[in-house]
């Protein structure tokens, strides 16, 4: 009979390892909504519109060329939409 993968060790410490990932995924995305934030303080005050669809461009492209791992073009580009419109979703609310 397989032992109960949940108390195989190997995979207790992938798990370990992926909620690892995850809090410092968080962490980063809490920065990125601090510095989005900074930005668009600072846009303000220049008058200048927060959106900039270049901008968005430019980043999907720069992200496009800097990954080489197993992330998909579709996939990174699915993965920034939801970044970018989480960021504009919760600096509307605060």
């Amino acid at each position: 009979m397989a032992a109960e993968p949940t108390m195989d060790a190997a995979l207790v410490r992938l798990r370990e390892l992926l909620a690892d990932n995850d809090v410092a995924l968080l962490d980063l995305v809490n920065r990125r909504l601090e510095l989005v934030g900074q930005i668009k303080e600072r846009k303000a005050e220049l008058d200048v519109a927060f959106v900039d669809p270049d901008r968005e461009a430019w980043l999907l492209d720069h992200l496009r060329r800097a990954n080489s791992g197993r992330l998909s073009d579709e996939g990174l580009r699915e993965l920034l939409t939801t970044l970018l419109d989480l960021t504009k979703r919760e600096l509307a609310r605060s």
